[in-house]
């Protein structure tokens, strides 16, 4: 038997990786895509673009892995129902569950490893994440400073650059500032870069020169190689990095702070946290309901395409079902109780369809099987 197990278990986890790693690359894509104003509009460079595409992905998981095991499963079972190698295993006497247990063990295998996902590697990703957004967002180059346009910053400071490049350095650069007391000064360099130095941000020029009307109609002018100017008092931001619920580590939206927050946003706290448990169960739920769409009825011909639709259907509706009932637990503790329910009822029901073939019940065995066993010798 363990040598059919594993059989089993190998005809399965080629198709089953395989699509993994085909929603894995849509997933990167459509993640891509909408990350790409990060280098077309923030300058930034390509590491930050993949750096933070990366770093989206174990949030994704939790829909990707159900997908793909439900995909996977059909393939491979729909394969082997065609060739008869499951007939091969009921005439040897293997009943329906027991064909059906290295599957299952790859539906649990991959409900584990969401379960670690959501509880570790998604508070720890997103975090990272989200550090990074809000470094690009309150970058100065990215946020205040426009290739070939001016930009004036509330302080009164009005820049100008010809060019950006990938790199950050800026080419052509003209600034001027607004001083209190009537003493403006003004700035040309051929180039320049911005670099944090003691927290501070410190524009490093080259190769220009600056200007101030010392009184009187003087005018001072003066050249210079390389000159360091701070510019961190006429950008200032008022943002902080603020975590949100999918950012949040198990015991942070378990015991919140609660004097800190709204009685709502503990509700996102709560939905979220049983979120995290209860959608790794979908994985065991989509693989169930593969196994019911190809062996869990008569053996067909002509396919299974009927049954698999009718799976198919069945499988999205308790996904979208399930995404409804999470945002309704935001409002609402009570109902985080069905998000565990929702992903169960296929797998009850499933188990039901498994033990209904296999005759297990008494009343519902089949005529073979009850004449094999009236004629057994006592």
């Amino acid at each position: 038997m363990r040598t059919l197990d594993r059989y089993i278990f190998r005809q399965l986890i080629l198709p089953v990786g395989g699509a993994v790693a085909a929603l894995t690359a849509i997933a990167l894509l459509s993640q891509s895509l909408t990350q790409f104003d990060l280098v077309v509009e923030r300058g930034q460079n390509a590491w930050t673009f993949i750096k933070i595409t990366l770093l989206s992905m174990p949030q994704l998981a939790g829909l990707i892995f159900p997908i793909a095991l439900f995909v996977g499963t059909l393939v491979a079972l729909t394969r082997m129902q065609g060739e008869h190698e499951f007939t091969a295993a009921y005439a040897s006497g293997m009943s329906l569950m027991r064909v059906a247990y290295p599957i299952l063990r790859i539906a649990i295998y991959f409900t584990l490893i969401s379960l670690m996902v959501n509880l570790f590697i998604q508070p720890l990703t997103n975090r990272a994440m989200r550090q990074a957004l809000f470094d690009v967002k309150n970058d100065l180059i990215s946020s205040l400073v426009r290739e070939g346009d001016f930009s004036t910053s509330e302080s009164g400071l009005t820049i100008y650059v010809q060019k950006i490049d990938q790199n950050g350095l800026l080419r052509q650069i003209f600034i001027r500032t607004d001083e209190p007391d009537g003493k403006d000064q003004t700035f040309a360099a051929r180039e320049g870069r911005i670099k944090k130095i003691d927290g501070s941000s410190i524009l490093i020029m080259r190769d220009g020169s600056n200007q101030q009307l010392a009184g009187k109609g003087v005018l001072d002018h003066l050249t210079w190689d390389e000159y360091s100017f701070d510019i961190t008092s006429y950008f200032t931001s008022d943002d902080y990095l603020q975590y949100k619920e999918g950012d949040r580590y198990m015991h942070e939206l378990a015991f919140p702070i609660r004097y800190d927050y709204e009685k709502t946003v503990l509700q996102k706290y709560y939905a979220e946290a049983n979120a995290r448990i209860a959608n790794p169960l979908y994985n065991l739920a989509f693989v169930m309901l593969a196994i019911v769409s190809v062996l869990g009825g008569r053996f067909s011909r002509n396919g299974y395409a009927q049954r698999i639709a009718i799976a198919a259907a069945a499988a999205a509706g308790t996904r979208i079902f399930g995404v409804v009932v999470e945002t309704a637990s935001a409002s609402a503790w009570i109902i985080n109780i069905l998000q565990y329910v929702v992903p169960l009822i296929p797998v009850f029901l499933c188990w039901r369809q498994i033990r209904r073939h296999d005759g297990l019940t008494p009343g519902l065995r089949p005529r073979a099987v009850q004449a094999k066993t009236a004629l057994r010798p006592l």
